[in-house]
Formats: C-alpha cells, sequence, structure tokens
C-alpha cells in the first residue's frame, strides 16, 4: 500500500470522526443561537461536553495535517 493510499483512508476516517465530533456538541436552540439569541450567559465545559471538545479540535487539526500532506505528496 502506498503512502498516498494510506493518507486517502485515513483523510476518510477523519472526516467521518470530525463530522460526529462535531455533531455530537451541544449548541443553545438551533439557529437563534448563531445570531446571539441564546438565553444562556455563560457556560463552561464539563465532562464528556469537554471531552468531545478536544477530541473535535485534535481530529480537525490531524485532518487539516493530513490535507496538506497530502498536498505535498500528491
Amino acid at each position: 500500500m502506498s503512502l498516498i493510499n494510506i493518507l486517502i483512508y485515513s483523510q476518510i476516517i477523519l472526516s467521518v470522526l470530525l463530522v460526529l465530533g462535531i455533531l455530537l456538541q451541544q449548541k443553545g436552540a438551533g439557529l437563534s443561537s448563531a445570531f446571539g439569541g441564546s438565553s444562556m450567559e455563560y457556560s463552561t465545559k464539563r465532562g464528556a461536553e469537554k471531552i468531545v471538545f478536544y477530541f473535535t479540535i485534535v481530529v480537525g487539526t490531524l485532518f487539516l495535517a493530513v490535507s496538506i500532506a497530502r498536498i505535498f505528496v500528491s
């Protein structure tokens, strides 16, 4: 298996994990929270929510690194 194939498959897996990480995060009440209509004033991330948040950041960073690596390899 060549390096380009490994990068392609890892990019597919990371993209699925990134979508799942984003969908697992809980945010406000839909579209109204995007325009500042959230009823929560301030809330800190705790427990599983914090783990999912950091997981999403790590997977997003890995996805970006693999994407850049694919540009240079091909």
